[in-house]
């Protein structure tokens, strides 16, 4: 992960950015605010990650494609029936809403993708380990399970491939089943020690029992809290205006965009925008050296 600007301000603030930001794209399904939303998450993931993001970002558009298309096979609610598959009608409000419905997955792939790279284990318990402890921990292991058991699951797989006991593609589908369930058992085996010997660290360091200290010391700045500032100052802004309904079934039904859509589009490029400012001001320094 690259360093950015945004992700060295405190994790509070890190943390209230990200609350507002996925929420307002899993409650607003207005279609302005939805593209609205993809762009900012995107440009930020691609900051964080750099080239190896397109893959990623290209890889959510036959998502979005799949999940706006399967949806009115579903869903037939609409006035406006383009075609019929199998006698049901497939309506263009149907289409629309499955649309809608793809970009607020796309979003908030990219966004927490975007919080996993930034707020990461010591921040978070930076923020609520002396408030809840045990919550706190149970929530960063959550967090980092899925990441751990994929490289444990590599790691098993090349094992047995080590020892000759792999499967190849000319396998039996029986043989591929009987191979899967013993990474899966080694995988759970794995996965249950690690919470015993974790549980076990943790009970004697006294985890719980006294306020804690944090690996890194963070304190607000006069940076943190302009930051602050701004970022409830845009969310309010967006929650004011209005502008942000929309209805797709049965009728298409979309409010016109006001002045906290553009309110909006500066909240979701806040982290964008600081990097591409810090770019500029370290551009200029070194051409004054």
């Amino acid at each position: 992960m690259k360093s950015d600007a945004f992700g060295r301000f405190h994790p509070a603030v890190c943390f209230l950015y990200f609350v507002g930001a996925i929420g307002f794209g899993v409650v607003i399904q207005h279609p302005a605010y939805a593209a609205a939303g993809c762009i900012g998450a995107a440009c930020y993931y691609l900051v964080l990650r750099g080239r190896a993001a397109w893959k990623r970002v290209l890889s959510l558009l036959p998502i979005f494609a799949l999940l706006s298309v399967i949806n009115p096979l579903f869903n037939t609610a609409g006035s406006r029936v383009l075609f019929f598959v199998f006698g049901r009608p497939y309506t263009w409000e149907a289409l629309c809403y499955g649309m809608a419905i793809a970009a607020v997955f796309v979003v908030m792939m990219l966004w927490f993708s975007c919080y996993n790279l930034v707020m990461t284990s010591d921040k978070f318990t930076s923020l609520f380990g002396n408030l809840i402890p045990a919550l706190s921990l149970l929530l960063v292991m959550v967090l980092r399970m899925i990441p751990s058991f994929l490289r444990k699951a590599s790691q098993i797989q090349h094992a047995r491939q080590s020892i000759g006991k792999s499967v190849g593609e000319g396998s039996r589908i029986s043989e591929k089943i009987r191979h899967g369930m013993t990474v899966l058992s080694a995988l759970t085996d794995w996965a249950l020690e690690g919470s015993v010997v974790t549980a076990d660290s943790m009970r004697a360091r006294g985890y719980g029992t006294a306020r804690r200290t944090n690996f890194q010391i963070y304190r607000m700045t006069a940076a943190d809290w302009t930051l602050l500032v701004l970022i409830v100052l845009l969310a309010a802004a967006v929650l004011l205006a209005g502008g942000t309904a929309a209805a797709y079934t049965p009728v298409l039904s979309i409010e016109p965009l006001t002045w906290g859509f553009a309110a909006y589009c500066l909240y979701v490029l806040i982290p964008t925008a600081l990097h591409v400012k810090e770019a500029v001001l370290w551009r200029i320094s070194i051409s004054k050296i």
